[in-house]
């Protein structure tokens, strides 16, 4: 018998005894991952699976780029994904494909063509390979979320507040970087737009340290809302963060300042020829 016939073969095989080949997988997967997925779930996901590996019987898998494993790949990629979102580790996700192996061999262990060891072979192969892509997937999708948790991070970590008519606040806290500027910038910039404000307060009272980099970041925030026709107030600046600006040599120029938030805005409402009435706390 050819290899083709070989192929053809445990093709047949597989098909043949699927329910009962599915069933067991489904149970022993079950088994791996204690309860934290139903075999009803299980059976879903695997018979889909089982589908579109069917017509790959015979490949070694060594080319899981081409064509052929186009279908394949769009399932792997989808399962892997659903597997990050529902806590799985890598090993638990990829070695659910793993397992279909042992099935198989114990399946095939008693036919008595002995040149089909050559294909279950060749299958073994093929598992392995779909194996890693499953692990591949698996590391993309939990990069992709982390990055899109980090932004969303970001954005609650962001306020934009409108604190008074025309005037509004940004209070940061923590360490300033290019990302984080930009999500400062691109909210103040479209606040600016939605409230038509004329004074934009931005707070680094919560800031842990300004370097030359960070003041940068400042400048061109600052110089972004100057073009949208709004007032800047940088507000926050404790004396260890003056200190360190006047050694650093960096330049504010002509960017009001202010100690605190609670200085700023009065600035800005007596700008806008709001009677602003101070007490004294004693």
């Amino acid at each position: 018998m050819t290899d083709a016939g070989h192929a053809q073969r445990l093709t047949e095989l597989l098909r043949t005894n699927a329910d009962s080949l599915i069933g067991r997988w489904v149970d022993a997967v079950a088994a791996l991952l204690r309860g934290r997925a139903t075999k009803t779930e299980l059976e879903s996901d695997f018979r889909e699976f089982y589908d579109v590996l069917l017509p790959l019987v015979g490949n070694d898998g060594k080319d899981t780029g081409s064509p052929a494993f186009g279908e394949i790949r769009s399932f792997l990629d989808e399962y892997s994904r659903a597997r990050v979102r529902a806590g799985f580790t890598p090993s638990e996700t990829a070695s659910s494909i793993f397992s279909l192996k042992r099935e198989v061999f114990d399946l095939a262990e008693n036919e008595e063509d002995p040149q089909i060891f050559r294909q279950l072979m060749a299958f073994s192969g093929l598992l392995d390979a779909l194996g890693l892509l499953t692990f591949e997937f698996y590391a993309q999708a939990r990069e992709e979320i982390i990055r899109e948790q980090s932004e969303q991070l970001l954005e609650l970590t962001t306020p934009v507040v409108k604190i008074w008519e025309g005037v509004l606040a940004v209070p940061l806290v923590g360490t300033l970087d290019s990302a984080r500027t930009q999500v400062v910038m691109e909210k103040l910039l479209e606040a600016l737009v939605e409230t038509g404000s004329e004074h934009a307060i931005i707070d680094i009272t919560g800031v842990f340290a300004v370097d030359t980099q960070v003041a940068q970041h400042l400048l061109k925030t600052v110089v972004a809302a100057r073009l949208m026709g709004a007032e800047c107030i940088v507000s926050g600046i404790r004396p260890q963060i003056a200190q360190t600006i006047v050694a650093l040599g960096i330049e504010f120029g002509d960017i009001m300042t202010k100690a605190s938030l609670a200085d700023a805005l009065r600035y800005a409402l007596r700008r806008d020829g709001v009677d602003v009435v101070q007490r004294e706390v004693r």
